[in-house]
């Protein structure tokens, strides 16, 4: 080991002068930036290198800068951190396509006082490389050799445009508010929105519908997909099929795309902004019926979890809830992580062996990536949990405040070191299966017949584990006893969703509504 340590710092010291030099002009940005630069290095010019990053994608490094100016440069050598090749002095000699990368921090005073700095999303949801007003380079093709050392400057004159909204269809309307509530948390205005999918004649009528929310990632397209699955586009259009309204919420914050609809010491009140703020504009916009019976969620793997957290910590509210692919539901595993008893979240210790934590695999078993190259994949992007990456958000959703108005880590992304009082607090606050547990007398009564669970038995990221764990404790509820339905998918992946079409889906959603309307209610929006 000591050999090897020896090694890699004598290739970056014999790499000392191999640099890139990251600028950017007034015509770009006229004023200094606080943020975070990158430089990307692709074989392939099929797509622009900023446009290949991701948890397998291509090589890219990332440094910290603060107040720089137009026209000075930030430094990016051998001893910056990147993924998945470590150093640039491990870069083989040969010709890349090279691109640099401006991501452009905002001041955030925020209500608890504290003041940090932060990717303000412009719409986007929270991705820097296609971000509004970030900057980046011209793809240069460039031969690099680390044994004779180079210094390269990339000037980043190219801004990213505003997004681009997507008009409003006679199915799909888009509607954006800013919160109270969260632009009071964050001290910058923060906006909340919503895409909704209206059913067929809804301009013909004055029927009041039922609703679904469905949660996902952030996304300004249709609903359901419903631009691009002909067969719901078909079904929705027929006589005898139920007609809703389906909502998605977009709810973008400055550690991710998405909130994960809860309130958060870290993100703020998400779960108050949405039920006390964008949900009664949804009800005074659209024709909804609002009662519990009425309202239904569903969501795959990030939606997955919130579909089910709005449903077990709003159970008068919601009416029932379909999730898909849930992130974990029990924290005994998140991703091979058992937060509760690994001492380190990069590997697992068996007597005299040290076995790598698997992160995530294909189907049939393969590693796609370790947890511990996860954690440099998402370090890379951002410090101070800015990645805008997964087990960020997981941690500034469900851990403390740190002292520097950051999240307190469960781990260490360089060592993987475990943090005890934060596996607690994570425990205490949103492991679902726990808090089913510790609440059941009251929860169980107004779950019933609520609660549908669908996931692949070979999940990418091993998602199927922590809700087996979940459906096994359910299994032994008592006073009252309810199992709900726990689907598994045979050598099926992220994000299973069950053997049903949407379309029926839908129609199995709406009997479900049929069964708990109040009776001699008239469903206008189902004549079967």
């Amino acid at each position: 080991m000591k050999l090897l340590a020896f090694l890699s710092l004598a290739s970056i010291a014999f790499a000392a002068d191999t640099r890139f030099e990251i600028s950017y002009p007034a015509s770009a940005h006229a004023a200094p930036v606080t943020g975070r630069v990158y430089v990307m290095i692709s074989r392939s010019d099929d797509h622009e290198p900023r446009l290949q990053v991701g948890r397998v994608g291509i090589p890219f490094f990332g440094r910290d800068i603060e107040n720089l100016a137009p026209g000075a440069t930030a430094v990016l050598d051998a001893t910056d951190l990147g993924t998945p090749v470590k150093s640039l002095a491990e870069i083989p000699p040969g010709e890349y396509w090279v691109q640099g990368f401006v991501n452009i921090y905002s001041e955030f005073h925020r209500a608890d006082g504290h003041i940090v700095w932060m990717h303000d999303d412009r719409w986007e949801g929270q991705h820097w490389t296609r971000s509004p007003g970030n900057l980046y380079s011209e793809p240069r093709k460039i031969a690099l050799d680390a044994a004779t050392g180079y210094r390269i400057q990339l000037r980043c004159d190219r801004v990213i445009p505003p997004v681009q909204i997507p008009p409003d269809t006679e199915y799909v309307k888009r509607f954006k508010i800013q919160s109270p509530l969260l632009t009071r948390f964050w001290g910058r205005p923060i906006y909340l929105g919503a895409t909704v999918l209206l059913p067929r004649d809804y301009d013909k009528t004055n029927i009041s519908y039922p609703v679904l929310y469905e949660q996902g990632h952030f996304s300004l397209a249709a609903p359901l997909r419903f631009d691009q699955d002909p067969d719901l586009r078909q079904a929705w259009s027929r006589d005898d099929f139920p007609r809703m309204i389906v909502v998605t919420f977009e709810h973008p914050n400055p550690y991710f795309d998405d909130s994960y609809a809860v309130n958060s010491v870290n993100v703020g009140p998400y779960g108050d902004a949405l039920l006390k703020e964008l949900i009664p504009e949804i009800e005074k916009r659209f024709r909804v019926i609002r009662q519990p019976w009425a309202r239904l969620l569903s969501g795959g793997s990030t939606g997955g979890w919130e579909s089910l957290a709005l449903q077990i910590f709003h159970p008068d509210f919601f009416g029932g809830t379909w999730s898909y692919c849930p992130d974990s539901v029990d924290f005994s595993d998140v991703e091979g992580v058992d937060i509760y008893h690994d001492t380190n979240a990069f590997y697992k210790q068996f007597e005299w062996r040290q076995v790598p934590t698997i992160n995530s695999r294909e189907i049939n078993g393969q590693i796609r990536q370790t947890a511990e190259e996860r954690n440099r994949f998402e370090l890379v992007n951002g410090a101070h949990g800015r990645s805008g990456e997964q087990l960020d958000i997981w941690s500034a959703v469900f851990g403390p405040l740190g002292e520097d108005g950051y999240f307190d880590p469960l781990w260490d992304k360089k060592t993987g070191v475990m943090n005890p009082r934060v596996a607690e607090y994570w425990k205490e606050h949103f492991d679902l299966r726990y808090h089913l547990e510790q609440n059941w007398a009251e929860l169980g009564p107004k779950l019933q017949d609520k609660i549908h669970v669908y996931v692949g038995d070979a999940d990418n990221f091993f998602l199927n584990n922590a809700t087996r764990k979940l459906q096994a404790w359910m299994k032994n509820t008592e006073s009252p006893h309810y199992e709900g339905l726990f689907v598994y998918g045979a050598a099926k992946g992220h994000c299973y969703a069950g053997p049903l079409s949407t379309a029926d889906r839908l129609k199995e959603m709406a009997e479900s509504i049929l069964a708990k309307m109040p009776p001699e209610t008239i469903a206008g929006w189902w004549k079967q």
